[in-house]
């Protein structure tokens, strides 16, 4: 009787904190962000670690649809026309917008954001990253210092939600 009562009690627990996880990502609500880009639903938000997850799994030329939340570690500064999110382990993704129909505030590093969109590999080139490190502010000799294309976890985003 105790091993069964104590086992109702354990599937109870794991069940409660099964529905506490869900709840917890179901809490985003769009009254709390700003909204860049298209509207789009903040259920079913991956966080930046199980992101990072999902881009470790991709090959080039995959392509997955994925909403997912982390910290801008920076942004554009010239227009705001791309920004880096923290994916966790010094890892990021590196996010531009659709079809360049929006930007981001340039004051936004730091800032929490939701995106939706696609996430892919993509192997950058050296005037590429040249010209996103000149973007970023980068000194000439940080510049120079850019040699070779640099294997990147990319975003295209459609949406963007920037916490208020």
């Amino acid at each position: 009787m105790k091993k069964t009562i104590s086992l109702l009690v354990a599937c109870f627990l794991i069940t409660a904190v099964g529905f506490a996880q869900a709840n917890k990502k179901a809490k985003l609500n769009t009254a709390d962000y700003a909204l860049f880009g298209q509207k789009f639903a903040l259920d079913k938000v991956m966080t930046e670690k199980e992101m990072l997850k999902k881009y470790k799994a991709l090959k080039k030329g995959d392509t997955i649809t994925v909403k997912f939340t982390s910290n801008i570690k920076s942004v554009c500064k010239k227009k705001g026309c791309w920004m880096n999110l923290d994916l966790s382990n010094d890892q990021k993704a590196f996010v531009k917008f659709k079809d360049y129909g929006f930007f981001v505030p340039l004051n936004a590093d730091g800032s929490d954001a939701v995106v939706s969109g696609k996430a892919y590999v993509e192997i950058v080139s050296v005037d590429e990253l040249r010209h996103y490190a000149k973007d970023a502010g980068k000194s000439q000799a940080e510049i120079n210092k850019i040699k070779k294309p640099e294997v990147t976890y990319a975003f295209m985003a459609d949406g963007v939600y920037l916490k208020k």
